[in-house]
């Protein structure tokens, strides 16, 4: 007879060493993207990475101004191009979506890393900005996901507090350190 404790230890390593897919993108596209070349003239660039195998048995869609990027598992990443400005970043959460506001210039990369934590009945998700220099070696850990170009909106529903004050910094950002 499995004792309760068994069954508990069981269950957990199956949630954290699990494995998710998603679709990615070519290797000649990840080594591209990984030059962390400035963006098209007058956009900002976006990498959006999950660095770590926490969790791997999930995946969490991921929005740029309520539009779909992708779903992300874990150790990859999304680039998105993005107009200057203030934009809201959400991922998907055990009960909704959580938020991280960011203030963007023209011609500069930006770094935000998705982390994901233990929830009530699956791991919940959550945004940070990094500095370039960190958000660089997240992203070299990472391999990129196809994005999928939709313009689907986030889910209605799917509208959790915004856990993160707007965060205004220049490309290198001194956000995490």
């Amino acid at each position: 007879m499995i004792k309760k404790s068994q069954l508990l230890v069981a269950l957990f390593t199956v949630y954290l060493g699990g494995c998710a897919s998603v679709p990615m993108a070519s290797v000649e596209e990840d080594t591209k993207q990984k030059q962390f070349a400035p963006p098209s003239q007058g956009m900002s660039g976006v990498y959006i990475f999950r660095n770590s195998s926490f969790g791997a048995a999930l995946t969490k869609l991921l929005y740029i101004d309520d539009q779909l990027i992708g779903a992300s598992a874990a150790n990859t990443y999304f680039y998105r191009e993005i107009k200057p400005g203030e934009h809201k970043l959400s991922t998907q959460t055990e009960f909704g979506n959580n938020h991280l506001k960011i203030k963007t210039e023209g011609d500069k990369n930006y770094y935000v890393r998705q982390y994901i934590k233990l929830g009530a009945f699956v791991g919940g998700a959550g945004l940070e900005q990094y500095n370039e220099e960190k958000g660089k070696a997240g992203v070299r850990e990472c391999k990129l996901a196809k994005t999928t170009g939709s313009t689907t909106p986030a889910p209605a529903q799917a509208t959790s507090t915004d856990t993160s004050p707007t965060v205004a910094t220049t490309g290198a950002g001194s956000v995490a350190q």
